[in-house]
């Protein structure tokens, strides 16, 4: 399923420490591969992702503060 087709509720609905590379992309409105690139190259001030089980996480946490005017 590709990002377009996909549904998202309301980043303020979630309650997960951390979502999707994927749900994150959406929140942040860049491509999922411009988070990849982030993970890998981490520059300043863009949140950095966890791994669980070898796939990238990101903290909603950190979306949320991005969003609201800087990382944390």
């Amino acid at each position: 399923m590709t990002q377009n087709n996909m549904q998202f509720c309301p980043l303020e609905q979630v309650t997960r420490p951390t979502v999707t590379t994927d749900e994150a992309a959406h929140y942040l409105n860049r491509k999922p591969q411009t988070l990849r690139s982030w993970a890998s190259a981490e520059p300043a001030g863009v949140p950095r992702p966890v791994r669980i089980n070898g796939r990238l996480a990101w903290r909603v946490a950190d979306i949320r503060a991005l969003l609201e005017g800087g990382a944390k």
